[in-house]
């Protein structure tokens, strides 16, 4: 439904080196940079440990989050979460971008203090209008950039070096926020990609975004048209991440994905959240708000997982005197269901 758009605006940027302040020289792809320089965070305390776990409270927020939705669809039946779970206890404010870019989101366009500024102020914007469900802060990176040229291996797409991974963990930091990296794999795969992240991903609050419009299973230059994940390869993404909680006795792990089209995604009944992994689906389009919510309710409402996402484009939803202004937490709240992850690019 916004495929043109999204291409015109947000994959250009993405697929473009020279449109995006970066060029393939400038990113040296096999880095090393010591992951182990960054300390790791201390873990979030939100969620009631396991010797205490309170299934009522938890199943109470999470038909809270339904809000009255009368489909049947919500709330999502699914296992309870391990300890240390984010979701229904929080909702994440996540900005999203790229360091080497001031086209691609807000979490590279704007200087790093203003931006976690920012940042802070729009939580306290959620924090205002829910008073029930905290909301916390995010950084959203986009670790693997999806390429128009073959690059490296023929698999266009781009991996950020470490040294920018570790930029964004320190920053996070500042405001005790959560980070995300997010994947585009062009011609690559996540089988391929994640294991790369590995040790950031073994981090307690360092979590996982996944975007189907740059998975190019049948061989078409990224942004020629909109990719596609199955539920195979998302269950695969969390299964990984699954792992690596039980290895590294974390906290659950929250993975992301994107998706604006139905084909973006096929087979969404077969996704699997499991104990260790919370999974969102997440409305990745841009326009005006009825064209937005209506996207919301057709790709993500209807085909229900477990959580829900919003993204709100703080440029492309705004138009003129039609809608002058982004939609607002109180806007989002009036959902069915209420999103728990809101990404701002």
């Amino acid at each position: 439904m916004f495929s043109s758009q999204k291409l015109a605006l947000v994959a250009a940027c993405a697929l473009s080196a020279a449109s995006c302040d970066f060029t393939s020289s400038q990113i040296q792809e096999g880095s090393t940079a010591a992951i182990t320089r960054v300390s790791k965070p201390e873990e979030k305390k939100s969620a009631p440990d396991s010797a205490a776990f309170d299934a009522d409270a938890y199943n109470g927020l999470m038909k809270r989050l339904a809000n009255g939705d009368s489909t049947g669809n919500w709330p999502v039946k699914a296992a309870n979460p391990r300890a240390g779970a984010l979701l229904p206890y929080n909702r994440i404010i996540a900005y999203y971008g790229n360091l080497y870019s001031k086209g691609m989101g807000i979490l590279g366009e704007l200087p790093a203090d203003e931006m976690l500024e920012r940042l802070k102020e729009q939580t306290e914007k959620w924090n205002a209008a829910d008073s029930v469900v905290k909301s916390i802060p995010a950084l959203h990176y986009i670790a693997v950039t999806a390429q128009s040229a073959p690059g490296k291996g023929n698999q266009y797409r781009l991996r950020m070096p470490f040294k920018q991974i570790d930029t964004v963990l320190s920053l996070a930091k500042k405001i005790d926020a959560v980070v995300f990296l997010d994947i585009q794999v062009g011609h690559s795969s996540l089988q391929e990609e994640i294991p790369q992240l590995k040790d950031y991903l073994a981090l307690p609050n360092v979590h996982l975004g996944i975007d189907p419009e740059f998975s190019m299973k049948g061989g078409e230059r990224p942004g020629a048209r909109v990719g596609t994940f199955d539920a195979a390869d998302i269950n695969y993404a969390a299964e990984y991440l699954a792992q690596l909680v039980k290895e590294n006795n974390l906290p659950p792990k929250v993975l992301v994905v994107h998706r604006f089209t139905k084909t973006m995604v096929t087979n969404a009944d077969k996704i699997t959240p499991l104990p260790e992994v919370q999974v969102v689906m997440h409305m990745d389009g841009f326009g005006f708000p009825a064209k937005k919510v209506d996207t919301y309710k057709r790709f993500v409402a209807k085909e229900p997982v477990q959580f829900t996402g919003f993204k709100v484009f703080y440029k492309n939803d705004i138009h003129d005197k039609r809608w002058p202004q982004v939609m607002s937490p109180e806007d989002l709240l009036k959902l069915k269901p209420q999103p728990s992850y809101i990404q701002y690019q």
